[in-house]
């Protein structure tokens, strides 16, 4: 669904607070900035990842983005464990999450370690969609993508 220009896919959940998106897969979970975050952020300048294995508390940093305009941590949704990085996508082309924050430009792969008690704030769907018109109208984003 797309509002003020900014995609907010359906099949996705969502940590809105910490604008990340997040695609379950079994145990593992793809985690990436939201359109709304890369939006916000602007173009990425650079990216330093936690390592592969680290455990990462809720809200604590799984990676570093810099920008023209920021610099500030992508965070974790939930407790979890860092089983890969996007880190040689994002080496080839820095502009990933400016380009397509919902595929190529995912950040981190993760193992949740506490999902049960941390996972009350995810939203999805019609429900996430709604959540995040009120998050743009108050933040006054109109969502912008780079292109090639």
């Amino acid at each position: 669904m797309i509002y003020y220009a900014c995609d907010i896919p359906e099949d996705l959940y969502y940590d809105i607070e910490r604008d990340v998106w997040i695609r379950f897969d079994g145990d593992i979970a793809t985690l990436g900035m939201t359109d709304v975050a890369q939006t916000r952020c602007g173009k990425f300048a650079a990216i330093s990842f936690r390592n592969i294995g680290k455990k990462v508390e809720q809200g604590k940093a799984l990676a570093t983005v810099e920008s023209a305009k920021w610099v500030g941590p992508f965070p974790a949704p939930f407790s979890c464990e860092i089983v890969a990085t996007n880190e040689a996508g994002f080496a080839k082309d820095i502009l990933l999450a400016n380009k397509e924050p919902y595929t190529d430009g995912w950040m981190v792969k993760v193992r949740p370690t506490n999902l049960d008690e941390e996972r009350d704030h995810l939203v999805t769907g019609d429900e996430a969609f709604e959540k995040y018109k009120a998050r743009i109208q108050e933040l006054k984003v109109n969502c912008l993508r780079c292109i090639d």
